[in-house]
């Protein structure tokens, strides 16, 4: 049920006095953990806790990047996806798109493209990284492309940092079949 298909109820709403408006509030927050956390940052954080925030990413990022040269496609897959899903969940409550590709930049950058072992029980999961790679570079170059100009700017050498690793690698082909660019249009 959408509040919009609803107008009586909209107005309804609106018009309960303010106690029972705050009860209410408090009551739907609470039973959406993305909500409440997007909330507390909004209305309890500073631009320093952002900072932080994007400090503990960094740190994670570099962390398992460190130690990641030694492991096979399949844990290099797990971790990608793991840091993937922590810089997402970093936009979900920030709503900060320059960080989130900012992020997600220095993570694809960092992380190698040739691992200890393309097989592991049966699967081959250096095709699945391949894949995921080139699909989350697609991904971010087009939320880069949205971005305002003067932070597409201030990005650009990353993203063709990336693009020029890719297309210069054995995921060339896979970046050309989705028609990946070669570099960043300024």
């Amino acid at each position: 049920m959408k509040l919009s298909e609803h107008k009586d109820l909209k107005e309804a709403i609106t018009a309960l006095p303010a106690k029972e408006k705050d009860k209410l509030l408090l009551r739907l927050v609470a039973k959406d953990k993305i909500l409440t956390e997007h909330l507390h940052f909004k209305l309890l954080e500073t631009e320093l806790d952002l900072d932080a925030r994007k400090e503990a990413i960094r740190h994670e990022i570099e962390k398992i990047i460190d130690n990641i040269q030694q492991v096979s496609y399949r844990d290099a897959l797990y971790y990608l996806r793991h840091l993937t899903a922590s810089i997402n969940h970093f936009f979900k409550i920030t709503k900060d798109a320059f960080g989130e590709a900012e992020l997600k930049l220095l993570l694809l950058n960092s992380m190698p493209l040739s691992f200890n072992s393309p097989h592991y029980r049966g699967k081959d999961f250096g095709f699945q990284f391949a894949v995921y790679f080139v699909k989350s570079t697609d991904a971010v170059v087009k939320k880069v492309q949205k971005l305002h100009e003067d932070l597409q700017f201030d990005l650009a050498e990353d993203v063709n940092k990336l693009l020029n690793k890719i297309h210069d690698s054995h995921l060339a082909k896979g970046a050309e079949y989705i028609q990946l660019p070669k570099e960043l249009d300024s």
